[in-house]
């Protein structure tokens, strides 16, 4: 650690205390030094703020800060005063409480290169009221396309750069340097009052040393890799347990790393940056190190983003924002080759002119009532319907063929039909076109539901519309945080306007429970021949499969590793082997580890089994998930094998060899929940705090038909 701060800090002084007075009476003697007095400017600008500030942050003393590396002395506001006018502009993208929390963060910083530009972003956002920085290394020519020093810094110390430049933006911010840099026994010292870790470094062994002494604190880590945006986050305060590098590496030893060189690092480098995913110039670049570059070749805008990707990360982690475990690429080749004209605005419909038009405009909206029905989810994405509509009127059928064995008695196809029939009623109102709603007996194949076009509108319908149809399917990991109890009082109420229950569990203990019960379901269902076979067929994969039905692989949320292991679950030898063996603990792993970073699990409870129970539970189950989202959770749907088997022969003819097991998991899921006697279960949502998902399921379009009368 260094401690010869006034090479890479300034030194504050009060002019209203004698020994400050004095220092800087001889400073002002040396005709070396520059005064720079802007400080009435700074307090002009200061009044303009709004809100006004208070009128003792208006009247705090000001310090003069001296820059002894730039032999200048500044005059500046008092700390609240200066921080308040310096960060006004990143209202409310970070709200004033929020600043505050920043500002009680340190954050470590390891490699002063990346690091650089991570520090340097940090600072930039009042991200954080401390940083401490190792870097042994100085600053050569061959740094300045990437770091942002100067020729006036070659052969400073990288860390000193970065401290020196944190320092003419905000003197306030308390910096630690260890200049010596770090290795496998000073990582501990490193990290004693960090909260967040930035790795940044080359070195193998100190990597590893950082995440196992991290983990062991409980500290997140972070990291920004120069090729393609490639950004990773290790939560290892939210997953005490969670491997280094995310499993990817493998448990190595520590003292094999000290010392590698770059060729034979490069091994490892692409376990962990996952070579597939390489951008094509890196990949060559790789190839050619040791022989016609000296090592891998890094870009300063690349730095630089690297720095925003890193900063945006620990704003979330501070301020109890969703950021899952994981990895993300923010590439911006990939984004530029996708430029695409803006959507233009559109012009407000005018009066039609004649009947012809106003025809025209009512097939319009009939369509969008049409469209909204088949963005309704369903089990695998089958879309188990036939949707007709014309001016008089939208009915909906039931496609047998479309139904799959975990869809007993078609009861999750009613479901998905009840999802269908709610969308075209918000769609309906949305469009003044609401009338009668009517619910058959119809056997599968004939019309479930219809509904006669009228004049009608409902204003908690209307109010759904968009939130309808950005509804979407999210299997991100998220952080567990308690929902309120508006969110509660919200979500509860959509539930019972359709005629059904909603059963929240937020419990940490319940929802564990759950988690157990959804995994040992995932388990059978991929050691049951049929059950996956059909799983696996539902997966769709980009390039090679259309995915306007089934699940495209990409929003399972999986990483490159777990993408991996399911070509090897794709397998029925596979499922075989570890059936005969009763084996396979880890198949339900990914769906616990989903569950249990929920923030709660809600269960929609229907009076009975009837087709019309489960059309009623589909209708419910889609209003609480349009309400879910509305609120900025995100929701997952998980359905057990057992959640339409309502009898035990039906669970018998599901899976003959778990038929027990799967009758045991339903009635622990049934209690846990809260489900009454007599109620049945519509569906199972998983509610979390989680970013967006990668994407969003498509729908065919085959699947519905427009008459025109």
């Amino acid at each position: 650690m260094n401690e010869s701060r006034g090479d890479y800090t300034a030194l504050l002084f009060d002019e209203g205390h004698s020994g400050d007075a004095a220092v800087l009476d001889r400073l002002r003697r040396d005709p070396a030094v520059v005064f720079v007095d802007r400080l009435e400017q700074q307090r002009d600008t200061l009044r303009t703020l709004v809100p006004a500030p208070d009128p003792d942050v208006l009247d705090e003393t000001p310090v003069w800060a001296y820059y002894s590396w730039r032999r200048t002395v500044v005059r500046l506001l008092g700390p609240a005063a200066f921080r308040l006018l310096r960060l006004d502009r990143n209202r409310n993208k970070v709200t004033a409480p929020e600043q505050e929390r920043l500002r009680d963060v340190t954050v470590g910083i390891v490699g002063l290169s990346v690091g650089h530009a991570v520090a340097l972003a940090l600072t930039l956002e009042g991200a954080c009221g401390g940083l401490r920085l190792a870097d042994f290394d100085t600053l050569e020519l061959s740094n300045l396309n990437r770091v942002p020093g100067t020729v006036l810094d070659l052969g400073v110390n990288k860390a000193v750069v970065a401290a020196r430049r944190i320092a003419e933006i905000d003197p306030y911010v308390t910096v630690t340097l260890w200049e010596d840099g770090l290795d496998v026994e000073s990582v501990a010292e490193f990290l004693d009052g960090t909260d967040v870790v930035i790795d940044e470094c080359d070195s193998l062994d100190v990597k590893v040393s950082l995440r196992r002494e991290a983990r062991r604190r409980g500290l997140p880590v972070l990291m920004a890799t120069s090729d393609r945006g490639l950004l990773d986050v290790e939560r290892f305060d939210l997953e005490p347990d969670r491997p280094i590098f995310h499993g990817v590496i493998g448990d190595v030893d520590v003292e094999s790393l000290a010392g590698l060189g770059a060729r034979d690092k490069i091994p490892l480098v692409l376990r962990i940056l996952d070579a597939t995913q390489l951008s094509a110039t890196m990949a060559a670049s790789l190839v050619e190190v040791d022989e016609t570059i000296s090592t891998w070749p890094q870009l300063g805008g690349e730095v630089l983003l690297g720095g925003a990707e890193v900063a945006a990360a620990v704003r979330r982690i501070v301020l109890g924002q969703p950021l899952a475990s994981g990895r993300c690429r923010m590439d911006l080749d990939g984004h530029l080759d996708a430029l695409a004209d803006p959507p233009r605005p559109h012009d407000l419909p005018k009066e039609p002119a004649d009947r012809e038009a106003a025809a025209a405009v009512s097939r319009d909206a009939v369509d969008a009532v049409v469209h909204a029905a088949a963005r309704a989810p369903s089990g695998g994405n089958v879309q188990p319907w036939t949707i007709a509509a014309d001016d008089d009127g939208l009915t909906i059928s039931l496609a047998p063929e479309h139904s799959t064995a975990m869809d007993v008695g078609y009861r999750g196809s009613y479901v998905a039909v009840g999802a269908a029939l709610h969308n075209a009623r918000i769609a309906a109102s949305a469009a003044g076109l609401l009338g009668t709603v009517t619910v058959h007996d119809g056997d599968p194949g004939l019309p479930v539901a219809t509904m006669t076009f009228g004049s009608g509108n409902d204003r908690e319908l209307t109010d759904r519309y968009e939130h309808m149809l950005d509804r979407t399917t999210n299997r991100r990991p998220g952080v567990p945080r308690p929902l309120d109890d508006r969110q509660v009082g919200l979500l509860s109420d959509a539930a019972s306007r359709e005629g059904a229950r909603l059963c929240l569990v937020t419990d940490r203990d319940d929802i564990a429970t759950i988690g157990a019960i959804l995994a040992e379901s995932d388990r059978i269902r991929f050691l049951t021949p049929t059950l996956h076979r059909e799983m696996i067929g539902e997966l769709r994969w980009p390039l090679l499969d259309s995915v306007e039905t089934g699940i495209d692989v990409r929003a399972l949320e999986l990483d490159s590793a777990e993408l991996s292991t399911l070509a090897l679950l794709r397998r029925p030898d596979v499922m075989e082997r570890l059936g005969a063996q009763d084996a396979g603990q880890a198949l339900g792993k990914s769906t616990a580890d989903r569950v249990v970073s929920s923030s709660a699990i809600a269960a929609v409870a229907i009076p009975g089994s009837t087709l019309r129970d489960y059309v009623r539970g589909g209708q419910a189950t889609e209003c609480v998930w349009i309400c879910a989202q509305a609120l900025g959770l995100a929701v997952q749907p998980i359905s057990p094998v057992f959640l339409y088997g309502v009898e035990s022969a039906e669970l018998e003819q599901l899976s003959p060899r778990y038929a027990a097991p799967l009758e045991r998991l339903r009635k622990e899921l049934f209690d846990v929940v809260g489900a009454k006697g007599g109620e049945a279960l519509a569906l199972v949502l998983r509610l979390s705090h989680a970013p967006g998902p990668s994407v969003r399921s498509e729908r065919l379009a085959d699947r519905v038909r427009r008459r025109i009368s």
